[in-house]
């Protein structure tokens, strides 16, 4: 197997943390980023911050400069931000959409150039099956996540020509730890009209993240793309076979029908 030089952000915990583990024990020069300083046994870690074009292109630099080349981008950083998309905060918007499609943009245009300089290269960018149907009370989650398959899905044609090529990556829910770290919309809490309602929805997907996947078997999966000759544009990746028709049935039924399936589904 060649050994690849591969850049993970958001490498401190979850799927970043497993694949960038998981990648490095497969014999690969693995760099993992996190915003803060952070250790993790066989990988390089640096300290990045995606919203920060600055940030990147310093974390960036230290690598091309140690190996002349980037093999493998995975973008991997992201949060969550749980509530009504109504009562959703400028502030919230903007943090939700600058870390995890802006990240995203960030971090290509910044490693690029590189690729298109060495003709070759790889870019895994994690999306959700959340970009390929809105869940509710996670809307400006989702928004990001459409937001990253579309970019993606143009990036993939523009770099052909270079060489490189462009995989999405949809996971369902897994046990990451996501559930703990997703930030709660304190209006919608308060909100006489939605607080019901969310507190439902929000219990259903907490138990679903709760008992979903492994981590592990995400980062096979990443594993298997990144040495695969010919890669798919989509993965949808989950161990839950509900979850796999329920992308499937979003592409075949009729809008109408499919929303009356996630209202019945979420309980909204």
């Amino acid at each position: 197997m060649e050994q690849k030089i591969i850049l993970i952000t958001g490498a401190s915990s979850g799927f970043g943390k497993a694949t960038a583990s998981y990648l490095a024990a497969q014999g690969h020069v693995v760099y993992g980023t996190s915003r803060k300083e952070h250790t993790l046994d066989n990988v390089k870690m640096l300290i990045m911050d995606v919203t920060s074009r600055q940030s990147v292109a310093v974390a960036v630099n230290q690598i091309v400069e140690q190996h002349g080349h980037i093999d493998v981008l995975i973008n991997n950083a992201g949060m969550g931000i749980g509530g009504a998309v109504e009562l959703a905060t400028p502030e919230e918007v903007d943090l939700q959409m600058d870390t995890n499609f802006g990240g995203v943009v960030n971090v290509c245009s910044t490693v690029l150039p590189f690729m298109r300089a060495q003709r070759r290269g790889l870019i895994i960018n994690l999306s959700s099956i959340g970009g390929v149907f809105g869940i509710p009370y996670q809307g400006f989650y989702s928004a990001s996540k459409f937001a990253i398959e579309g970019y993606s899905e143009a990036l993939s044609l523009e770099v052909s020509q270079f060489g490189i090529k462009v995989v999405l990556v949809e996971p369902g829910d897994f046990n990451t730890g996501f559930t703990g770290s997703r930030c709660i919309s304190q209006a919608t809490v308060a909100d006489a009209d939605y607080k019901d309602s969310f507190a439902r929805v929000l219990k259903h997907i907490e138990h679903d993240e709760q008992n979903g996947g492994k981590p592990l078997y995400l980062a096979k999966k990443i594993g298997k793309i990144v040495v695969a000759r010919r890669p798919k544009l989509r993965y949808v990746v989950t161990p839950d076979v509900m979850q796999k028709v329920s992308v499937l049935l979003s592409k075949l039924m009729c809008g109408r029908h499919f929303q009356w399936l996630l209202r019945k589904f979420y309980d909204v």
